[in-house]
């Protein structure tokens, strides 16, 4: 249907829209973690890096700290996707 309104259009001198540009798309999140993981690990007081839900449901990077207050120098968003930050203690081999 659409191809032939288009036709119809054309055919009848009509200026035509072109679609808009498709925002552009964000890395995979298993890439963009890979890209910071060791930058967000060289913070103080983080000791994890992975990927799961935010509070919404929605894929996210989680970055494990010590303490609630290593959280305030993380960023919100890394490459488009949400960061989510969980305070897991100090973490030790067993």
């Amino acid at each position: 249907m659409i191809p032939a309104l288009l036709l119809l259009a054309l055919a009848a001198g009509a200026p035509v829209e072109e679609e808009p540009a498709m925002a552009p798309q964000r890395p995979a999140i298993e890439e963009v973690k890979a890209r910071h993981a060791e930058a967000l690990l060289a913070r103080p007081g983080v000791v994890s890096v992975g990927i799961g839900l935010d509070e919404a449901g929605r894929p996210a990077i989680i970055v494990g700290v010590e303490r609630e207050d290593a959280a305030a120098a993380l960023p919100r968003t890394l490459e488009g996707h949400p960061v989510r930050v969980q305070v897991v203690g100090p973490v030790r081999a067993q």
